[in-house]
């Protein structure tokens, strides 16, 4: 989303109010503990001072997970050879859906995209240019793709990660409402309930404008060196969950049609499925994917269409942080703008 569609995007949010009661701040930590038990979790959740992106200091709550969820396999990426099926790849994002990346998808790149410097594959033997080292995955997983990985198929796996990876959220207890919606690429979308970060949008066009294809798998997700792995879409894989992290209550979320609720976003709103509970598509969103409950008591979001690169379209309320360093401070307000 480009910062002139950002702030087109304030007169498409609803008048957010506060819920209309709050959960003492040790059940809400209690609530949000056990939402997580499906998570790899280092640090429980506990109760921190913190500085939101608007400038805020308010309650957060901290969890520190490890990145690769334990709830599914994750993986594969790429395939191998022009003649691998679907099985032996992941997916991709094309004109708004998802496709896989199979060896039919690696064979038509040039005429998918209309250009014939792809090649990713060797035409005599068929096999398929991916990265296949720490070293591989390093020089192409990122915005200046070595040009000797250039027409490759990116891949870094969940191994090449150091065991002791791990990433601190930093997520305001209660949502601080915004003047103006703020964007998913500083700090990712949120947390989901697996402790798999929710991130915004993948750079698509740097992506492919290096000639190369950086799957992701059937669940949404890839690995880069510096988050591990993390989701790009939401697919049935984080629809298990039974769980709520409050302040809609089962029985609310039940009332209201949703489906589970898959995480928690950045600013502390509920992220539910992208459908309702029969199966039926939302309505009534806004520019972020959020809404009202019907008794304007509660906002919470739905996440994208999985081909659509935006888990949420925006992020309503102050966003706290995520950290590299557990030990450290959220001061959300003093971060570098990212383009």
């Amino acid at each position: 989303m480009t910062q002139r569609m950002l702030i087109g995007a304030i007169a498409l949010l609803p008048c957010i109010t506060a819920p209309a009661t709050v959960l003492a701040d040790d059940a809400r930590l209690a609530q949000i503990t056990t939402f997580f038990a499906d998570a790899t979790v280092i640090a429980a959740p506990a109760l921190v001072d913190c500085t939101l992106s608007g400038g805020t200091e308010t309650t957060c709550f901290q969890i520190t997970v490890a990145p690769t969820p334990p709830t599914h396999e994750t993986g594969p990426w790429c395939p191998t050879n022009i003649s691998d099926g679907p099985e032996a790849g992941g997916i991709w994002f094309l004109d708004g859906e998802t496709v896989d990346v199979d060896g039919d998808f690696i064979q038509s790149l040039a005429t998918i995209y209309g250009d014939t410097k792809w090649q990713l594959f060797d035409p005599d033997s068929g096999d398929i240019r991916f990265t296949g080292t720490l070293e591989a995955c390093e020089a192409a997983a990122r915005p200046d793709v070595a040009p000797e990985y250039q027409n490759h198929c990116v891949q870094c796996l969940p191994e090449y990660m150091p065991d002791d990876t791990s990433i601190t959220y930093v997520i305001p207890l209660e949502p601080v409402l915004s003047d103006r919606p703020n964007r998913t690429n500083q700090s990712g979308s949120g947390i989901a309930f697996n402790g798999g970060r929710l991130d915004g949008p993948a750079p698509v066009d740097a992506i492919l404008g290096a000639y190369t294809i950086a799957a992701f798998d059937d669940c949404g997700g890839h690995v880069n060196p510096n988050v591990g792995y993390h989701y790009h879409a939401v697919t049935d894989c984080l629809e298990a969950n039974q769980k709520t992290s409050g302040p809609m209550s089962a029985d609310e979320i039940a009332a209201a049609g949703l489906g589970p609720q898959i995480g928690i976003a950045m600013d502390g709103f509920q992220i539910f499925a992208r459908l309702m509970a029969d199966g039926s598509e939302p309505t009534g969103l806004d520019a972020c994917n959020g809404r009202m409950t019907e008794d304007g008591q509660s906002y919470y979001y739905h996440a994208g269409e999985a081909g659509s690169n935006a888990i949420l379209g925006c992020l309503a309320a102050e966003v706290g942080c995520t950290l590299n360093d557990a030990g450290g401070t959220c001061d959300a307000s003093q971060r570098p703008a990212r383009p």
